[in-house]
């Protein structure tokens, strides 16, 4: 399977995301951790609807997610993955409370939980920047404490 990069400006710094043919697999900040070596590639339909959303999305609006993801992980980060993906914009929630989620009826480890969100490989589109501390601690964020506070400020979340 072919992938696809390109890079895209933000008030918060240069982002590289990846694409196969039919949708997102990586998006990311440029000196994140993690973050992938991509030259540019061509511009595929799948990235620059990807565009048009970064564009949106730091423009202030709450564009509807309709791009096609495809981030690869484990059965279990996956799953704390698609519940990232139903935290609302402009709210937050606990890694303890998507640990309760994923947990019923039995137990799970919010610290495990908490890996899982580190390892979200499509950043901002599938919003672990919302997933907080207990009593509202801002921890934990590939992209920097300082892109995490700027991306809940635009949300108008803090």
């Amino acid at each position: 399977m072919t992938e696809f990069a390109a890079h895209f400006p933000s008030p918060l710094g240069p982002l590289v995301a990846t694409a196969d043919d039919h949708a997102v697999t990586g998006l990311w900040f440029e000196d994140q951790p993690g973050s992938p070596p991509a030259p540019d590639g061509p511009p595929t339909p799948v990235l620059r609807h990807l565009g048009d959303w970064l564009e949106a999305y730091f423009a202030g609006a709450n564009p509807p997610v309709t791009l096609p993801l495809a981030p690869r992980g484990t059965p279990f980060r996956e799953a704390v993955w698609q519940l990232l993906r139903a935290i609302p914009y402009g709210a937050t929630t606990t890694y303890g409370a998507l640990a309760r989620e994923l947990a019923r009826p039995g137990r799970m480890s919010a610290r495990a939980v908490g890996g899982a969100v580190g390892h979200n490989p499509i950043s901002l589109v599938i919003p672990c920047h919302r997933v907080i501390g207990a009593h509202g601690a801002l921890t934990g964020y590939g992209g920097g404490l300082d892109r995490k506070t700027a991306l809940l400020q635009l949300e108008g979340a803090l």
